[in-house]
C-alpha cells in the first residue's frame, strides 16, 4: 500500500477536455483507479469498480456539502437531498421519489408516448429540423413543466435555469461565474414558491401537501421542486440529443431496434453508457480510504468520472463501440446506491418514447456536424441539424 496516488497535470474542466473527454478518461484509467489532479485539487475516480464502490459507500464518500467543485454552490445546496446523507437524505428523497415510482409513472406512460410520437411524426414530415431545439429540448421541457405544474415565466425560463443549475456545480471558472446569477433566479423562485403558484393536480402541488402533512421538514418543498428542474432537465435533454446523434451515426443499430422493438430499453442503456450526460460529480471522504492500494486522505474532494467508468475495458468488452444489443443495464450514468438518480424512471420513460417513435418512423437520419460547447458538468450537444429524414 502507498499513500501516493498517481498524479496527472490534466485539468478536468479545460475546454478541450469538456468537449471530448474520452481520450483523457482513457489516459487517467491507465494511470490508476484513483488519480490525483493538482489542477483541480481532487482525487479522480476513473475505473468502473472503483466508482461503483464509492457510490455505494455514502459513509466514506459523503455528499454533504461536497457534490460541487466550489464552496458557494455547496453552501447553496445545503439541505437538499442532492447534498445530504442518510438519514436526512432518506426523508427528503422519499417525497421526491413518491411521484417518480414505477406505479406513479405508469399513469404517465400513455401520455408521454403519445407526445413523443406526435412530435417525432411532425418532424419526420417536415423532412429537416434542428434536433436539439425541436426535439431534445422541446420534449422533456414540456413533460416536466406539465408534471410539476410550472406556468408562465417559470415555464419560459426552465431551460436557462436548468442549464445554469448544472453549470455552477463546476469550479469557480468563467462559466460558473456567469451562471450563478441565473441559477440564483431559480433558487430565489424555489425559495418563495407556494402551492398556488403551481397547476392544480400537479406533482408540485402534491409536494406541498406532503410538507403540510409533516412528511418532510417545513420549508423543504421548494428544495425538492428545485431538484426536479435543477438536476433532471438538462441531463435528459443531453441524453435525447445523444440518441438522435448516435442513431444517425449508426443506422445499422437503429435498424436493429426497428426490427426488434424490445431492444428499446437496451438501446437507451447503451446510449447512456457510451456518452454519459454527466462529466464529473463530487464527493468528500470522511476517513482515509484505501483504493487499489492507494490511500485517499480524509477530507479530500473526490471527482467521480461516470464516463470514464462506462468505457472501462476491465468491465465492458469493446467499450468504444456503440452496440444496442449489449444492454449495459449496470452503466454508471444514473449513479448507484442511495444517491442513484431519483428521476431515472421519468428520464427512461421520455427517452424510451423518443427511441420507439424514431425506430417506428425513421429508416435513416442524415445529419450535419454536431456542435458542442464546453460545459462544466453536463456533456451535451448544442446543435445537431437533421438535413434529411429517410422515412420507413
Amino acid at each position: 500500500m502507498t499513500d501516493s496516488a498517481p498524479v496527472s497535470d490534466l485539468d478536468l474542466f479545460d475546454d478541450t477536455v469538456l468537449v471530448d473527454p474520452y481520450p483523457s478518461y482513457a489516459a487517467l484509467r491507465d494511470l490508476g483507479g484513483v488519480v490525483r489532479l493538482p489542477a483541480n485539487d481532487v482525487y479522480a475516480l476513473t475505473r468502473y469498480d472503483v466508482i461503483r464502490n464509492a457510490l455505494g459507500d455514502w459513509e466514506s464518500f459523503s455528499s454533504a456539502g461536497a457534490i460541487g467543485f466550489n464552496p458557494m454552490v455547496n453552501e447553496a445546496l445545503t439541505g437538499t437531498s442532492l447534498s445530504s446523507d442518510p438519514p436526512v437524505h432518506t426523508q427528503l428523497r422519499a417525497t421526491l421519489t413518491a411521484n417518480l415510482s414505477p406505479r406513479a409513472l405508469r399513469g404517465l406512460k400513455a401520455g408521454i408516448d403519445a407526445k413523443a410520437d406526435a412530435l417525432v411524426g411532425e418532424l419526420v414530415d417536415r423532412g429537416s429540423f434542428e434536433a436539439i431545439d425541436a426535439l431534445a429540448r422541446a420534449f422533456p421541457l414540456e413533460v416536466v413543466a406539465d408534471l410539476i405544474g410550472f406556468t408562465g415565466h417559470v415555464r419560459d425560463n426552465m431551460l436557462r435555469w436548468g442549464q445554469a443549475a448544472m453549470q455552477v456545480i463546476g469550479p469557480m471558472n468563467r462559466r460558473t461565474a456567469e451562471s450563478f446569477p441565473i441559477a440564483g433566479e431559480l433558487y430565489g423562485w424555489c425559495s418563495g414558491v407556494t402551492a398556488e403558484d403551481l397547476a392544480p393536480g400537479s406533482v408540485g402541488r402534491g409536494i406541498f401537501e406532503a410538507e403540510a402533512r409533516g412528511d418532510i421538514p417545513p420549508g423543504t418543498a421548494g428544495h425538492i421542486i428545485h431538484q426536479y428542474l435543477g438536476a433532471g432537465v438538462d441531463t435528459t435533454i443531453a441524453a435525447i440529443g445523444n440518441v438522435v446523434a448516435l442513431f444517425a451515426a449508426h443506422p445499422g443499430q437503429l435498424a436493429l431496434v426497428r426490427e426488434n422493438p424490445s431492444l428499446v430499453p437496451a438501446a437507451l442503456n447503451e446510449v447512456l453508457r457510451y456518452w454519459a450526460p454527466l462529466h464529473a460529480w463530487g464527493r468528500r471522504t470522511t476517513r482515509d480510504v484505501e483504493i487499489d492500494g492507494v490511500v485517499v486522505p480524509a477530507g479530500a474532494q473526490v471527482a467521480i468520472l461516470f464516463g470514464a467508468g462506462n468505457r472501462d475495458p476491465r468491465h465492458y468488452d469493446n467499450p468504444d463501440a456503440f452496440l444496442v444489443e449489449r444492454n449495459p443495464a449496470d452503466h454508471l450514468s444514473f449513479g448507484y446506491g442511495p444517491h442513484g438518480c431519483a428521476g431515472q424512471g421519468l428520464a427512461r420513460l421520455e427517452a424510451h418514447a423518443v427511441i420507439e417513435a424514431l425506430a417506428r418512423r425513421v429508416r435513416r437520419l442524415v445529419v450535419g456536424p454536431e456542435v458542442r460547447v464546453p460545459s462544466n458538468v453536463t456533456r451535451s450537444i448544442e446543435e445537431l441539424p437533421v438535413l434529411e429524414v429517410v422515412p420507413v
